[in-house]
């Protein structure tokens, strides 16, 4: 029963009764696994450029800005940093004084090598007349711990981590937040401008407006270009409701219990942009300036391979609205969407002319990404696969482990033997060939979606996640895979990862 109550919150959300029937329906049934076929694969699936071709598609990106296109960088940059610093929180509630674990010792014995370390310092001698030096000197450990989490201090345990110093130079400090700006300016500016635009929370937007206000102009003055910032918000629409143990509606107080939907929600944020060509990079994922040319590179690549296979599929859709082609011609266009976007389908070969077009312009009238794959090197997350699709067809596919059934030995030994790993390194054309944006939402796989088993207040709690926005949120796009180099992947995990040599 929905009482009014409940109406009211939906209607406050943007929700429907609808939605949120079917959303409680899913926790009954479960999203089904993916069907896969086989892992990408250098062999086939992961695109390896030569040397000559490497330079051949950037110099194809070069030209595709000089023709005053629009080009952004989307960048999620939402989430708190909190995760980061769970083992220091686990210290300062440790009944023992001074480092214990390897990871407390490490800390410790390198803080002066943080980026933040200055302001850390002057944040000790404010709140404790002693610096950092000073405090651990005299065995007080856990104060200089309180001083970079507490909101007393840098409250660095609550900000997201684009608002972190990351890296250190001579004659400065950046953020993460900064070191997205440079990029922008290396790779993705077009027409003197770079346009960027943050997923931010709404607790922190103004603190992400106030240090763009304060660092932009040094920026624009270091590459002579003009930055355009945007911010968004995730839309309470795309939350998603709660679960008990017996998949009712959870309740605190008697009121519904909704959560966000997870990065699958903001495919909504994107289909908000207005831009030929945008880049995803995850917020965390950036070096200092000596090691970015790798990344500027390859970068430049993806995006002149997406540019070089746009300009191809256009030119077919452009053939197949004149309605003047040959058979020899839906044959080209067959081997192009089977071989270049690599999607196939098997009954392809019984079609006749008429449901073949139907059938290419449906797969060439999409949107479209290129995304990069590091080799994989043992980290947890998602790889890129060959998948069956709705429709019967098979293409490339991001893929989560929670997508594939572990129980099925084939399915299970395909994903733990996948040569590839997904850094989230993604470049996106979202206009079809006459200039107009694609409603990004219509080519979501809603069967894609995950469970997860939670607790709150001592009950089981039940939680929904939308198809992840380069899983099932993307799952109707023509995709590519491109080999990048895994220096081009440097998540910062844990605060410790910025003393890595890439983060020095």
């Amino acid at each position: 029963m929905i009482s009014k109550a409940d109406q009211a919150l939906l209607s406050k959300k943007g929700i429907s009764a609808e939605q949120l029937a079917e959303q409680l329906k899913t926790f009954k049934t479960g999203f089904p696994f993916l069907k896969i076929e086989a892992a990408a694969t250098p062999e086939h699936g992961v695109i390896c450029p030569s040397e000559s071709e490497v330079e051949a598609y950037i110099a194809k990106w070069a030209e595709f800005c000089s023709k005053k296109q629009t080009v952004l960088k989307f960048v999620p940059a939402s989430g708190a940093a909190s995760r980061m610093f769970k083992d220091l929180f686990a210290f300062l509630s440790a009944e023992y004084d001074v480092p214990t674990t390897d990871f407390e010792k490490k800390f410790f014995e390198n803080v002066e090598n943080f980026a933040f370390y200055a302001d850390l310092d002057a944040m000790c001698q404010k709140n404790n007349s002693s610096s950092i030096k000073e405090l651990i000197a005299a065995g007080n450990y856990k104060a200089v711990v309180f001083n970079l989490l507490d909101f007393t201090g840098l409250n660095y345990g609550a900000l997201p981590k684009g608002l972190l110093k990351f890296h250190s130079y001579e004659a400065c400090t950046r953020t993460a937040l900064e070191e997205h700006l440079v990029e922008g300016a290396l790779y993705a500016a077009a027409d003197g401008k770079v346009k960027l635009h943050f997923t931010v929370s709404t607790d922190h937007r103004q603190l992400f407006e106030a240090l763009v206000a304060e660092c932009k102009p040094a920026y624009e003055a270091k590459f002579g270009v003009e930055y355009e910032i945007s911010f968004s918000e995730q839309k309470p629409s795309t939350d998603t409701v709660a679960a008990d143990a017996d998949n009712e509606p959870f309740r605190e107080n008697g009121a519904l219990v909704f959560r966000p939907g997870g990065h699958g929600a903001l495919i909504e944020n994107l289909n908000d942009i207005d831009a030929d060509i945008i880049f995803i990079k995850n917020i965390d994922n950036v070096v200092p300036d000596r090691l970015k040319d790798d990344t500027v590179t390859y970068k430049k690549l993806l995006a002149g391979i997406l540019v070089d296979l746009q300009a191809q599929a256009f030119e077919y859709l452009r053939l197949i609205d004149s309605g003047k082609y040959t058979h020899e011609q839906i044959e080209e266009m067959i081997r192009f969407v089977q071989q270049k976007l690599m999607c196939r389908h098997e009954d392809v070969k019984h079609m006749e002319d008429c449901d073949l077009v139907l059938y290419l312009r449906k797969k060439l009238n999409r949107p479209m990404r290129v995304c990069g794959m590091v080799k994989n090197v043992g980290e947890p997350g998602g790889g890129p696969f060959f998948a069956y699709n709705p429709d019967g067809s098979v293409s490339l596919q991001i893929l989560e482990s929670s997508q594939i059934d572990m129980n099925n030995s084939e399915a299970k030994s395909m994903f733990e033997n996948g040569t590839h790993f997904n850094p989230v390194d993604l470049v996106c054309a979202v206009k079809d060939y006459k200039g107009e944006k694609f409603c990004l939402p219509q080519f979501v796989d809603k069967n894609t979606g995950f469970i997860s088993h939670k607790s709150k207040n001592g009950r089981e709690l039940k939680a929904m996640e939308l198809p992840g926005l380069w899983n099932g949120a993307m799952s109707d796009w023509s995709t590519v895979f491109v080999e990048v180099p895994l220096i081009t992947f440097n998540p910062v995990k844990t605060v410790n990862d910025l003393l890595r040599d890439v983060h020095q």
